[in-house]
């Protein structure tokens, strides 16, 4: 079975805000669909965080060493994608596309072998998630209004972050956390995420780790980056002085850029984002990794239904990983597959079982958000 060509799809007039300094609008493209499709007929499909401009263009420069290729064997031939280009940059828009282009290539391995991406991981520890819902932070009051919606949907843990937080004042930095505890209760597990990654964040390892105490008077799981991505030792200080789990990366890209942060100790919990970071291959290259070195996994693929669906796949084959980020209110998320998502009377998301991802993309919402190109035939 031979890769034949491949298709990509912005999604575009839904796009959710990002909290970020200069604020994403719903016709910005950040997130977009890769279809690999091959000579006997079988798709699949991966999600790559990029512009879908960006996406093409590096799709173009793959291609010859994509078609033709074996669909079969995502590991492999991502690995060849990143060997032969490392002379262009390890990471962002190149990186990216890989991401979308092996988790399709799972998704195919799946569907060829009719079994869960999961299953062909190695196996599956489990056949359901516990979600926690993310969104942004917001003043007070309307914060524990979008908390108390949420509560009623049956989610028992939250993160919230960007937004505000950070950018005005301590004080009301510590008004939403409080509103937000008291929105979702004692027993309720709360994240907060900083957001540090955005532009020209303002704060350094003291404003962390003030901040770091405060969330600890109010039982925070983890502080999401609380410091700038390239920060390494102030991370590595930040995790020894405080009691507050530390988590991040996010914006790193290969196995390669997280090792040094596992070696440091830096983080309590790791966050590789599926749609980015080379795909399912060099997720879970990264969590076993973090295994042996005793940090916590947790996938960061938040953006898509697609993202979402291998984030799960993937927490099915890891020992210790019991949570994945459900970004709320997106479309992209929520209405994009046929299957949507839907939590059981625990609060938990089933881990698809349908041969490779799991997910089927709706037409009809591909033909309202996504436009696609063919990039090579």
């Amino acid at each position: 079975m031979q890769i034949e060509r491949v298709s990509v799809a912005g999604l575009s007039g839904a796009t959710p805000a990002g909290g970020w300094a200069i604020e994403l609008r719903p016709d910005d493209v950040v997130h977009t669909l890769v279809t690999v499709h091959t000579d006997t007929g079988l798709t699949g499909v991966g999600s790559a965080y990029s512009d879908d401009r960006l996406v093409r263009a590096a799709i173009e420069v793959l291609s010859p060493l994509l078609i033709g290729e074996c669909a079969l064997e995502p590991e492999r031939v991502s690995e060849k994608l990143h060997q032969h280009t490392f002379w262009l940059g390890r990471g962002g828009t190149l990186t990216h596309a890989i991401s979308g282009i092996d988790m399709a290539l799972w998704d195919i391995l799946g569907k060829a072998c009719d079994q869960p991406v999961g299953r062909l991981l190695g196996g599956r520890y489990r056949d359901r998630v516990r979600p926690y819902a993310s969104l942004l932070m917001d003043e007070p009051a309307v914060l524990a209004d979008h908390l108390a919606a949420l509560v009623a949907q049956g989610f028992s843990a939250y993160k919230i972050g960007w937004g505000p937080f950070g950018r005005r004042s301590h004080r009301l930095d510590e008004a939403m956390v409080r509103s937000a505890r008291e929105a979702i209760g004692p027993d309720a597990l709360l994240m907060v995420d900083a957001g540090a990654s955005d532009g020209f964040w303002p704060h350094g390892y003291t404003w962390a780790l003030r901040t770091a105490a405060m969330l600890a008077a109010y039982d925070v799981e983890w502080f999401e980056e609380p410091l700038a991505p390239d920060d390494l030792h102030g991370y590595a200080e930040l995790r020894r002085h405080t009691t507050v789990k530390i988590a991040g990366g996010e914006v790193l890209t290969r196995r390669q850029a997280f090792l040094p942060w596992l070696e440091a100790r830096a983080l309590d919990i790791v966050q590789p984002d599926v749609t980015k970071v080379g795909g399912i291959s060099e997720q879970r290259r990264i969590a076993r990794a973090a295994e042996d070195h005793g940090v916590a996994f947790v996938g960061h693929g938040w953006n898509t239904a697609v993202g979402l669906a291998a984030d799960l796949q993937v927490a099915s084959a890891l020992p210790h990983t019991e949570l994945v980020e459900y970004k709320t209110g997106s479309a992209y998320v929520d209405d994009l597959s046929v299957e949507g998502f839907a939590l059981d009377d625990d609060g938990m998301l089933a881990v698809p079982t349908r041969p490779g991802l799991g997910v089927t993309l709706d037409p009809d919402a591909l033909a309202r958000y996504a436009r696609t190109v063919e990039v090579t035939a």
